[in-house]
């Protein structure tokens, strides 16, 4: 439980974006869904779904074309002592670091609460999580996740990530709960 909870609050927030429509993106030779860069609810939708399933491995060909390149994630917890931890991962870093994770284990992560804004091909995106371990049991956690995306002409793709899971000493904020 512990590692879950660790695990959680350190990587799995990344995962994780509603809003416009405008061109879309051709599906490459990976599983690339074409849909996924169309606006900013199927690119939130589509990294969602790459991370969540039942034990076994994800589809990181797909998590892989969400992102621009050199687009980067990273995640904070506040230590007991009350400290800040942060940690940046490349897409890479990341697919190293939960690959093994996720291939053992279970893992849902669905939004629950999304506050969207835009300006021209720049998006921001606060998305609401919970994480479970099975897809219709309880949370045994849930963060914000923050994300940055722009438009270009590939559609719809990430450039960063940022999360916090909520603890009791930093509780989700009633305007991000739905």
């Amino acid at each position: 439980m512990r590692r879950l909870l660790m695990f959680v609050n350190v990587l799995a927030p990344f995962l994780i974006l509603p809003a416009l429509a405008l061109e879309s993106r051709p599906a490459g030779s990976s599983g690339t869904k074409a849909a996924d860069g169309d606006s900013i609810d199927t690119l939130i939708a589509a990294l969602y779904d790459t991370i969540s399933g039942p034990a076994g491995v994800r589809d990181w060909d797909r998590f892989r074309e969400l992102f621009i390149d050199g687009g980067i994630l990273t995640s904070t917890r506040i230590r007991p002592d009350g400290t800040q931890v942060l940690r940046q991962m490349s897409v890479e870093d990341y697919i190293e670091g939960s690959g093994e994770y996720f291939e053992k284990n279970d893992f849902f992560e669905s939004e629950i609460s999304r506050k969207v804004d835009v300006f021209g091909s720049i998006a921001h995106a606060f998305s609401t999580y919970e994480t479970r371990r099975e897809p219709d049991a309880i949370p045994v956690a849930r963060g914000i996740n923050s994300f940055q995306a722009m438009h270009d002409d590939k559609g719809w793709r990430i450039v960063s990530i940022f999360w916090t899971g909520e603890s009791d000493r930093n509780p989700i904020p009633e305007q991000y709960l739905p």
